[in-house]
């Protein structure tokens, strides 16, 4: 059984890891680093594979960073090979190939895995997840020759695969579980023009319903699914798009602290020595909610790897915290959401403006943005967010904030110049569409 030393081991080759190793790098420009990956490709923007699939985003565009980047940065990289066991107390990991791995400090950023509920036929040939490359990839091929798609879920990832299948012709029937689309993310209203859009385009949905059971032909292929009050819809192809949960299989098995996700300090240290973990796999700390809990969003995994890698390389660095910021742009309708969409109690202010298929709420609590919903014009998104992530009391210019001509004018003068730099557009703070696919 071969053996193998690095300083720094990074266990996941997305945001997280990418963003570790970089701030490795920036301290460290000699200390041995390699990254450990299941998937055999270098590192690529997993929102994107929605662009993929529907034809707006070829492979070469896909590039997290660039091709070179590995070289550059002298890092060893060992893909297509699965971390399988982690013993702390003896700096070790072990792959699937054999291969063990001794390290200093170790980065658990092992993103996220589909949630598939128990339910009868789930392995028939034509079922497939939607988290990464190869699931785009695999869709793509079997699409061809196709006339009608089930997608199990009706969150961000389920509304994110329908728009490629749609548009090249294929009918396509959501079955969301709870009442409304985007239910987590968007409140009733923002809701709502989702679903107007997504008819629109002939997309069917169905709500207060799940998947019984997928049912096979007799070649074992998808040929149809039963809901659970027993109405059958034919398909050939079933897409199962619940969500993601934590991956946390390494860590738990190594008696690291776990709950929902792999628990962290500030410093986005383990309960382990020497062992960091970030991305969708932790429990990161979330400003909005004070308190750590999952946020899956590429933004949130990258900068928790920024400072997982200063901590490991010797800089002490505390993360100032993340929160949920999803963005959709699918069926010609464009979706901005970030915290606390919809408040649990009348504790909460509420603000909205609704004009001409515009719409715009937020959240507060004690003077402070803690939620916000775009629809339609998301331009002025990216300074509502800036404004909630510095925690700053709006109080005395909050309606404004919702007005048709918002814009960096209507703040304090001390807010933007010189100390408050505010985003002009929501591009500057949501890096890629659909952002809360997975992080790493």
């Amino acid at each position: 059984m071969s053996e193998k030393q690095t300083k720094y081991l990074i266990i996941g080759n997305s945001a997280g890891g990418i963003g570790a190793a970089e701030a490795i790098r920036e301290m460290d420009a000699t200390g041995s680093i390699t990254i450990v990956a299941e998937e055999p490709y270098p590192t690529y923007s997993r929102p994107l594979i929605a662009e993929y699939l529907a034809k707006r985003c070829p492979l070469e565009r896909m590039d997290y960073r660039p091709v070179d980047f590995y070289e550059r940065n002298n890092i060893r990289t060992v893909l297509g090979k699965k971390a399988v066991k982690l013993v702390p107390d003896k700096h070790l990991i072990e792959l699937d190939s054999g291969e063990q791995i001794r390290w200093e400090k170790l980065l658990l950023a092992t993103g996220g895995v589909p949630i598939v509920p128990p339910m009868r036929g789930v392995n028939t040939k034509g079922v497939f997840s939607f988290i990464k490359l190869d699931d785009a990839r695999a869709i793509d091929e079997f699409l061809t020759g196709k006339t009608r798609v089930v997608v199990i879920g009706g969150g961000l990832i389920g509304v994110s695969v329908t728009e490629a299948p749609a548009k090249r012709g294929v009918k396509v029937t959501i079955v969301e579980m709870k009442e409304r689309l985007l239910n987590v993310m968007l409140d009733k209203t923002a809701s709502a023009l989702e679903e107007a859009a997504l008819r629109q385009a002939g997309v069917d949905i169905i709500t207060g319903q799940t998947v019984a059971e997928i049912n096979g032909d007799s070649a074992d292929a998808v040929a149809g699914v039963t809901l659970d009050d027993g109405q059958k819809i034919s398909c050939d192809l079933v897409v199962v798009a619940i969500g993601v949960r934590p991956r946390t299989e390494l860590a738990a098995g190594a008696g690291l602290k776990v709950n929902r996700g792999i628990v962290v300090n500030r410093q986005m240290a383990t309960s382990a020595p020497d062992v960091y973990a970030c991305g969708d796999a932790a429990e990161a700390y979330d400003f909005v909610w004070n308190d750590c809990r999952p946020t899956p969003i590429l933004p949130n995994a990258y900068l928790g790897g920024r400072v997982a890698g200063f901590n490991m390389a010797g800089k002490t660095t505390e993360y100032p915290g993340g929160t949920a910021m999803n963005s959709l742009k699918y069926f010609g309708l464009n979706v901005v959401s970030a915290g606390l969409v919809n408040p649990p109690d009348p504790s909460f202010e509420v603000l909205s403006h609704n004009q001409n298929g515009d719409y715009r709420k937020l959240v507060l609590k004690d003077g402070r943005v803690v939620g916000m919903v775009f629809a339609g014009d998301i331009e002025k998104a990216g300074i509502v967010f800036s404004l909630m992530k510095n925690r700053v009391d709006v109080s005395r210019f909050q309606q404004s904030l919702v007005a048709s001509d918002f814009g960096l004018v209507h703040l304090p003068r001390e807010l933007w110049e010189p100390h408050f730099k505010a985003p002009e557009t929501v591009s500057n703070v949501v890096e890629q569409p659909e952002e809360a696919l997975v992080g790493e």
